[in-house]
């Protein structure tokens, strides 16, 4: 690659020749996902073979994912799209990582998609294999030194605090009524967040749900280790509770999709979500102890972080995605039905 652009290699890219004796022979066939896929960067295909990823607009060094990719690849983690190269180079001044390019995965799609399919279905069996993923991917993170020291116990608190308090002021009308009345019952659940967190902080994924969870022909693979793109100031070193919170919440998401774009009833799809989450903790567990590492996860954080996980859902519905108010309102609603909210 000429100056003044540079590429960091993680993976040796697949020969894109189509002879026998693997020989370039121009140009391979290149397409996009169609618009049918909602993304926020343009990625095309290249011979069936690499996924190119240029992200619009170029993202200023230093990136997360160019180290987590390189760190996987090192750890042997190996549930995600191959990573090969990062192309960086400078954008008005900036050093920038300008595109990413990984291998294809055929048939590939994700949990916005497949995902519904089993929730439609009443189908769980897939939530072990989640669960085992999710570990597998901490166990490999939790190897990645940390470059952040441990923040105050009340830093968590705080965010969550303001995660709330900007829900209440975002959420208007029934939703903001309902959400109001019941403000001090979601105040008493982020309680824990006061107590000095006990659990390790390791690099995380940072913004871990069911769509970012590909279904492809081999099985499963995780993806987008960008973090997350709605909070600007999270630190990349937090609890692994964080990431499983994040995961158990797009399950019940997926049950609303499924009730409003599927038809499911949502006894059924309310079933369905519990079962699935009870499956992924247990298989998540369950891999932490086998591989001597079940300090990784402190289960008394997982609901609080559900709790401002689902306020941050509301936040970005207000501010970028109003149709999407009904899935976390429609979570809220069904872990608390009772009939006076104090």
């Amino acid at each position: 690659m000429p100056p003044p652009f540079g590429v960091r290699r993680f993976l040796p890219l697949p020969t894109l020749s189509h002879d026998p004796a693997r020989l370039h022979i121009g140009v391979p066939r290149e397409r996009d996902f169609g618009p049918h896929v909602d993304q926020t960067n343009y990625s095309v295909v290249v011979a069936e073979k690499v996924v190119v990823k240029w992200l619009t607009p170029p993202v200023p060094l230093p990136h997360p994912t160019p180290e987590i990719l390189s760190h996987l690849v090192e750890a042997g983690f190996n549930d995600t799209a191959p990573p090969y190269a990062a192309l960086t180079g400078p954008v008005d001044g900036r050093e920038c990582l300008l595109a990413l390019a990984t291998g294809y995965l055929p048939e590939a799609r994700d949990g916005w998609e497949w995902c519904v399919d089993e929730a439609e279905a009443g189908d769980t069996a897939f939530a072990a294999d989640l669960g085992r993923l999710a570990a597998d991917l901490h166990l490999a993170l939790s190897t990645l030194p940390a470059t952040t020291a441990a923040e105050l116990p009340s830093a968590a608190a705080v965010r969550a605090a303001g995660a709330l308090a900007e829900a209440l002021e975002l959420t208007d009308g029934e939703d903001g009524q309902w959400l109001a009345a019941r403000a001090d019952r979601l105040r008493h659940e982020l309680e824990p967040l006061d107590a000095p967190i006990a659990s390790p902080l390791i690099r995380i994924h940072g913004d871990l749900h069911v769509g970012q969870i590909l279904r492809w022909r081999d099985g499963y693979a995780v993806i987008d280790f960008d973090g997350n793109p709605t909070v600007t100031d999270a630190d990349p070193c937090q609890p692994a509770a964080r990431d499983v919170a994040q995961l158990t919440t797009s399950l019940e998401h997926v049950a609303q999709v499924a009730i409003k774009r599927r038809g499911t009833p949502p006894e059924r799809a309310a079933d369905w979500a519990g079962r699935a989450r009870a499956g992924l903790l247990a298989a998540y567990r369950a891999r932490l102890a086998a591989r001597g590492r079940p300090d990784l996860l402190d289960e008394g954080l997982i609901r609080p972080f559900e709790i401002e996980q689902e306020c941050r859902e509301l936040i970005y519905a207000a501010r970028h995605l109003p149709r999407w108010r009904y899935a976390p309102m429609g979570v809220l609603r069904t872990w608390y039905t009772e009939e006076n909210p104090s």
